[in-house]
């Protein structure tokens, strides 16, 4: 079979990386490659980012009524629709996850994104402050410029137009970035915008690694005015050193290692089938995923078997077959990452029950117990479908355990009782905190997370106050 070409996509137009370079994409179910990818460096970083501020300083898109970029952004979502069953073959295709999944979840909700946003901005209102008899004093919120969305490869489709619909709602121009792990439902969405009345260089793509390649040309590039980022942290620290240069925004979506409390007064089989779901959904691929699973002791070993059982019944399959509930891991180094994990906690002293690794990138879903909390397998995000299941016996004990790490993104609390769901809930350093359920969303509220899992919030206004510069406009009317 040959392998498709996937090029970037920079003002308007399918072009290939200046030297002529290209990596693979890697189908992670067949372990071939399906796609070779044109390979970016700095020289196409300059060109995308060009093409993204001419658009910006003297194309019509910032200067277009918000109206008029909302109607596009509509048409957009659309068309994604509309092309749902080929986005959402791509995100499979690129990192594993089930068909199924990538079509009636992903894909539908990337055309709500594009949808809540072009309304959100439309609804947006500035300020007048009266009280001065001779000036007249209101605010605008105006466009930042150019933005370099750089998004990840678990979510892809979904994950770009998180960034991409407010940055282009408000009125930037965006170079996107995609993981070079998934690169091809990037391009195809860029190709639709322009298909929904976008202009040239309005959005542009760029693929290529991170470190040494087009990642760090974009972030580090000084005609960048703002940088929206998720992935792992570490990589976070590297963009924000290079953003420090020019002092330009950043917005950070990184690591979590979120925690799912559960109470002896919960409904046991909702809290084990939501804290399950919460761990192993897209194969344990999520920030926001509930990797630790803290039990009140009086049902501990209830939880504990019933996680288990829960586990054994997912069946792992080809991410095409819509049976499939767990796809293979997105890469071969990942998959080598998660599955030592598993190794190094066995050598530890910790009980796995059941899962473990599976012929090529599969990992069955893993329950561990009796696992050292200061361990790794405790203590890093694994990012895979492996959680841990830890007694305590004192809500006292149970928030200073979810609260014991580095990262604060999520996490979860299952309780039938009203006044400790509210006062656990707030006591939990995490920025998305979910009482007897997960993922529930609504893209008005403040997305982001405490300490290591990221800077800033996005959705609604907060997306607002990052995509734009708010100005003061004073006005003497005596």
């Amino acid at each position: 079979m040959t392998a498709e070409a996937i090029t970037h996509f920079i003002d308007g137009a399918a072009i290939a990386s200046a030297d002529g370079s290209t990596m693979p994409s890697i189908d992670p179910a067949s372990r071939t490659v399906w796609a070779e990818v044109s390979r970016g460096g700095a020289q196409d970083v300059d060109h995308a980012v060009a093409a993204a501020r001419a658009a910006f300083d003297r194309g019509p898109w910032p200067r277009m009524t918000q109206a008029g970029r909302s109607a596009v952004l509509h048409r957009l979502a659309d068309l994604v629709l509309a092309h749902g069953d080929e986005l959402a073959l791509l995100d499979t295709r690129d990192m594993g996850r089930p068909l199924s999944l990538t079509r009636a979840n992903d894909v539908v909700r990337s055309a709500a994104n594009l949808r809540f946003f072009a309304d959100d901005a439309t609804a947006a209102a500035d300020e007048a402050f009266p009280g001065h008899p001779a000036h007249h004093i209101y605010t605008r919120h105006e466009p930042a410029g150019v933005v370099a969305a750089v998004s990840p490869w678990n979510f892809p489709l979904m994950q770009a137009t998180w960034k991409i619909a407010p940055a282009l709602a408000h009125g930037n121009t965006v170079v996107l970035k995609p993981a070079e792990q998934s690169p091809a439902s990037a391009v195809r969405l860029a190709e639709l915008a322009l298909l929904a009345g976008m202009p040239a260089g309005v959005l542009n793509v760029v693929h290529g690694t991170g470190p040494g390649g087009a990642g760090a040309a974009l972030v580090a590039h000084r005609d960048v005015d703002l940088i929206t980022f998720t992935g792992e942290t570490r990589t976070g620290e590297s963009i924000m050193r290079a953003a420090a240069a020019g002092v330009r925004g950043v917005s950070f979506e990184l690591g979590g290692k979120g925690a799912s409390v559960i109470f002896a007064d919960a409904d046991i089989d909702r809290a084990v089938a939501v804290a399950a779901d919460a761990a192993f959904s897209n194969a344990g691929q999520i920030c926001l995923a509930g990797s630790r699973v803290l039990v009140q002791r009086p049902v501990y070993e209830q939880v504990v078997e019933a996680l288990a059982k829960t586990a054994a019944g997912l069946r792992l399959g080809d991410p095409r077959d819509p049976a499939t509930q767990v796809g293979p891991l997105s890469s071969a180094e990942h998959h080598a990452k998660v599955t030592g994990h598993l190794r190094r906690a066995a050598q530890d002293g910790a009980t796995l029950l059941g899962g473990g690794a599976h012929d090529g990138w599969w990992v069955a879903p893993t329950v561990i117990v009796d696992a050292d909390p200061g361990s790794a397998v405790c203590r890093d995000e694994v990012f895979g479908p492996v959680l841990t299941v830890h007694p305590f016996d004192t809500e006292e004990e149970a928030v200073h355990a979810a609260n014991a790490t580095p990262y604060g993104l999520s996490a979860m609390v299952f309780t039938d009782h009203l006044a400790r769901a509210h006062r656990v809930a707030g006591q939990l350093r995490a920025g998305n905190v979910w009482v007897n359920c997960f993922w529930v969303r609504d893209l008005r509220s403040p997305f982001g997370g405490f300490g290591r899992s990221g800077i800033g919030r996005e959705g609604g206004r907060h997306s607002r106050d990052f995509f734009t510069e708010a100005k003061t406009v004073v006005i003497d009317v005596s």
